[in-house]
């Protein structure tokens, strides 16, 4: 029993896909009461229903070009109060006490950061006075309000983030994130047909994996996990299946060296060639970016020659326009030679805590996607994985050769 509670205390946190229609939602509000029947406390995050978030932003750029940040994160909160009270009215009908509550009524504040917000603190009062009242509070995802008032959100996987943080805030005992898959595979089983649920995976390993691609966790919600010791189940809204643990696991003896291949399709490449090596040139490169709020991924500098050297890094598809007129001015700043660019590249990734103790896997990594034909266009490694960006049309065949050359398939 967390925090010294009779009874045990969780937070369910309910995705777009779960709350998709009328006929879900009352699903879902069935799997709610069911819960609550058994004597657990439960609070609920939700998701705007399905599309909804899409349908509200193409809506605003229907009627200004340029939506002002401020009224847009406004409206796309709508989206999550919808869900909510639709949840808590269909709880009500199927005779569970319930109350919709907006993030910033669940004392949730954020930073005055619109689209990106983070959340600053929780004080979760009144969600304990609807708990002690016999009410199931479902409380909007993916937002909060600033202290001033003003509603923000909080950018992608912010439902996910809403989850984990409440449940800390609350000391639940864990959090439950509902989605429309089974838990975290081995690999995007869409792409490998025999990969396999993972029944546990490490707060390190799963922020691996959420960062290098894998869309179940956002890797914020991830981070919020390890840093309060939440336990995240991963599991679905359509079955009955148990699902992935996400938590800590201290016995080192008994993880796998490499536990799951993570890919991802949104990589485009910079490179900036001919640049002066000499200090603080890298700082006036990716400083800007970093102000611009461009993410920036692998990087990679050749050794200097003759006083030159070669930068080369990754940032998202989505970011590559910005990110090129950006260096397009700084590369005559700093005295660089020219700057190029691709696409239609990809990142994958072997992930591991296991890994750290144990070598040969880069060897083994880099021979299976020769023997499979894959190019590899850069390299780069942390403690628990190594990353290799290769064309993405070789996606398939080199997650598929790795998932097989690690035995992933295998308990």
């Amino acid at each position: 029993m967390a925090g010294g509670r009779a009874t045990t205390l969780v937070v369910q946190k309910y995705g777009g896909t779960s709350v998709g229609d009328a006929e879900r939602i009352k699903r879902v509000a069935g799997r709610i009461a069911a819960t609550a029947a058994r004597g657990t406390s439960v609070v609920v995050v939700v998701s705007a229903m399905g599309h909804a978030t899409d349908e509200l932003i193409a809506l605003a750029r229907q009627v200004a070009r340029e939506p002002f940040d401020r009224e847009l994160d406004h409206l796309l909160a709508t989206g999550e109060q919808v869900s909510a009270s639709l949840t808590a009215m269909a709880l009500i009908d199927q005779g569970c006490p319930s109350v919709s509550l907006t993030a910033g009524q669940a004392g949730i504040r954020t930073t005055g950061l619109y689209s990106r917000a983070r959340i600053a603190d929780i004080n979760p009062e009144r969600m304990r006075r609807e708990i002690d009242a016999g009410r199931v509070p479902i409380v909007t995802g993916f937002q909060g309000v600033t202290d001033g008032q003003d509603v923000t959100t909080l950018g992608r996987g912010g439902s996910d983030t809403s989850a984990v943080a409440l449940a800390a805030a609350l000391r639940a005992d864990r959090c439950e994130i509902y989605t429309d898959v089974e838990g975290i595979y081995t690999a995007d089983p869409r792409v490998v047909p025999n990969a396999r649920k993972m029944e546990e995976v490490s707060y390190e390993e799963m922020l691996e994996l959420a960062q290098l691609g894998a869309r179940v966790m956002h890797p914020r919600a991830v981070e919020l996990g390890e840093v309060y010791d939440v336990p995240i189940l991963v599991r679905s809204s359509f079955s009955d299946a148990p699902g992935t643990l996400i938590h800590r696991i201290e016995n080192v003896e008994v993880r796998k060296n490499v536990r799951g291949i993570a890919h991802d399709t949104d990589v485009a490449k910079i490179r900036i060639q001919g640049v002066p090596d000499r200090p603080g040139v890298a700082a006036a490169i990716f400083a800007p970016l970093a102000q611009a709020g461009i993410s920036v991924d692998t990087i990679v500098q050749n050794t200097s020659l003759d006083g030159k050297t070669d930068i080369s890094f990754t940032v998202s598809q989505t970011d590559q326009d910005r990110a090129i007129e950006m260096v397009k001015r700084i590369v005559p700043q700093i005295g660089a030679e020219r700057l190029d660019h691709s696409d239609g590249l990809a990142k994958v990734s072997i992930v591991g805590t296991g890994m750290q103790s144990a070598p040969g896997y880069a060897a083994r990594m880099f021979e299976t996607l020769s023997v499979a034909g894959v190019n590899i266009d850069m390299i780069t490694t942390s403690d628990i994985r190594i990353t290799c960006i290769i064309g993405s049309d070789s996606v398939s065949i080199a997650v598929n050769a790795l998932h097989a050359a690690f035995e992933l398939d295998r308990e």
